[in-house]
């Protein structure tokens, strides 16, 4: 079926600035103070699409000139297991994953695919770049497998203690190249290795939270439940690595509240981080716009403790206007913070409480909203929804899987120069 391109534009939400979309703007030009842009589509109502597969049914809220093949989604049903567990009588469990007796169709288990299947397809059809993607782990796997599927040059920049994360249904076609930092760096290293390959004109930056497409896709988390719930939840749990989820349901949410069918509450936002990396919970709390300041191994060494390593970003768009902080402050939101034993207990809880298995980053929502629970945070009534970022990969991997291995191993204090004609070799420029 022929796909029309989604009409928008931009904003900046620090002016209010409207403005057109020059084909990757990540920011607004003639803004001086650090602001995320959001995109403002032409239809402002919440319109599913059902002649169209996974995120793509909400194409009308996201910002893609084309579809991609193998495109899934998020799936959003009423909790039983873990709702009873809890005592919460309108639990409803948004999971991004594998479980196909729910009708979870991602072979990769995470709900980055949705950041890569909206990036990749605000892309033209016509590459003349190779789009550099920088990961602790998921985000890398998903842009991997949309990428090879999709036939689009990519490079994925990844810490080498996260390769094993690495793993697919079937092996990468030769136009993604994997780039690790050396041992013992982490994801803020292998961000700068990219940075660097993006000096070259050959190369295109993904742009991680800045980019409306990424954002767009996360939240097509919200648009799922609130297609399931035919309302907006009053709250909304998630752990979070750098808040961009977070922020993204955030904005859907000002979408619906626009729309007018859906009520005009702000779901409360409950952001979790895995103890000890609490880079946003510790902000948080002190009360401060600003992240607290971090000393570059004091934070490798607390990002090697947690079980969770994809919840360990040095630089999350906490303080940017539109980024975390704001979100939290309009929504009336909270922070909590969970050990590595509470998630692993929660790990294990979900999956005889609901039938599969999650991610040890979704076992850290599930620890915090049972916390929420216990201390009286969220009421027994509300209705509530629990973002599952990732999990089935124990079913995903039963008919057997491939690990893919770095084509390079660049640490990122080498020269600029030097690290793109290595890259260059690669792809033969």
């Amino acid at each position: 079926m022929k796909f029309t391109p989604t009409k928008y534009s931009l904003e900046t939400v620090a002016t209010g600035r409207q403005f057109e979309d020059k084909g990757w703007s990540l920011s607004d030009p003639l803004c001086e103070t650090p602001s995320l842009i959001r995109a403002v589509y032409d239809n402002p109502r919440f319109t599913p699409r059902d002649k169209f597969q996974g995120i793509y049914r909400y194409a009308d809220w996201l910002p893609i000139k084309r579809t991609l093949r193998k495109c899934a989604g998020p799936v959003t049903y009423r909790s039983k297991g873990l709702a009873k567990e809890l005592g919460l009588s309108n639990l409803f469990i948004t999971f991004t994953g594998y479980a196909p007796e729910i009708g979870a169709e991602v072979t990769t288990c995470s709900f980055k695919a949705t950041e890569a299947y909206s990036v990749c397809a605000r892309l033209p059809r016509k590459m003349d770049k190779v789009l550099v993607v920088a990961s602790a782990g998921n985000t890398a796997r998903s842009f991997a497998q949309v990428c090879s599927d999709n036939n689009i040059p990519l490079v994925i920049c990844i810490p080498r203690d996260n390769i094993s994360a690495l793993w697919f249904y079937k092996k990468l076609k030769s136009c993604v190249k994997i780039i690790a930092t050396p041992s013992g760096s982490d994801y803020f290293d292998a961000i700068a290795l990219g940075d660097k390959l993006c000096l070259s004109e050959r190369y295109l930056a993904e742009g991680g939270a800045k980019n409306v497409a990424r954002r767009d896709g996360m939240g097509t988390t919200l648009l799922s439940a609130v297609e399931c719930i035919g309302a907006i939840p009053d709250a909304y749990f998630q752990a979070v690595g750098s808040g961009t989820g977070a922020i993204a349901v955030w904005e859907n949410n000002l979408r619906l509240i626009a729309d007018g069918r859906f009520g005009d509450k702000k779901m409360r936002i409950y952001a979790s981080q895995n103890a000890p990396f609490t880079v946003m919970y510790d902000s948080w709390k002190a009360g401060k716009r600003e992240l607290i300041q971090l000393d570059p191994e004091d934070s490798r060494r607390k990002a090697a403790e947690i079980d969770a390593k994809v919840l360990s970003n040095r630089k999350p768009p906490y303080s940017i206007a539109g980024g975390l902080y704001d979100a939290l402050v309009d929504t009336k939101g909270d922070m909590f913070k969970v050990t590595n034993d509470e998630l692993n207990f929660w790990q294990r809880r979900f999956m005889s409480l609901e039938g599969y298995d999650i991610y040890s980053a979704a076992a850290c929502a599930v620890a915090s909203l049972s916390e929420a629970v216990k201390t009286g945070v969220v009421g027994k009534d509300e209705v509530i929804m629990l973002n599952i970022t990732g999990g089935g990969e124990e079913k995903a991997k039963s008919s057997g899987y491939f690990m893919s291995m770095p084509d390079l191993i660049l640490s990122p204090s080498m020269a600029e120069d030097q690290i793109i004609s290595q890259v260059d070799k690669l792809f033969g420029f």
